[in-house]
């Protein structure tokens, strides 16, 4: 994902930090999944997000404007690129066609111990995710 930044002036100071420890990428799945997300995340710049989204996540962790604790993709287009930079084996069109209506109707379930949401393909489960 940094190489879309490769060539801007604060280069250098996001891969520095993108490699400083830990990180983790997720692929959201929800109506306004961008629009949501990056409202949680505030503001780019640091002091905006303090002013103007204080209870947002950069404005509670945000140190920088380039270490701002978190980011998000600004369109479908950068969400498709930065989706296939950390998930090659993710197919979108193919989770469309074949997956969303099963996500629509919440037969997804979180499995803690593997950390990725199953299909939930027994029976029981089914009953089990409506409260049954």
């Amino acid at each position: 994902m940094v190489r879309f930044y490769k060539g801007r002036f604060f280069y250098q100071r996001v891969v520095e930090f993108m490699t400083s420890g830990p990180l983790r990428a997720y692929i959201l799945a929800q109506d306004d999944a961008i629009l949501r997300w990056r409202q949680l995340m505030g503001p780019t710049r640091v002091f905006r997000a303090r002013y103007s989204a204080p209870e947002s996540i950069r404005g509670n962790y945000g140190l920088t404007d380039t270490r701002n604790t978190t980011h998000g993709s600004d369109s479908p287009e950068s969400a498709a690129k930065e989706i296939s930079f950390f998930f090659p084996e993710f197919k979108e069109q193919q989770w469309f066609s074949t997956q969303e209506m099963s996500y629509r109707q919440g037969q997804y379930f979180y499995h803690s111990e593997k950390q990725v949401h199953l299909l939930r393909t027994q029976p029981e489960q089914l009953l089990q995710s409506q409260g049954h």
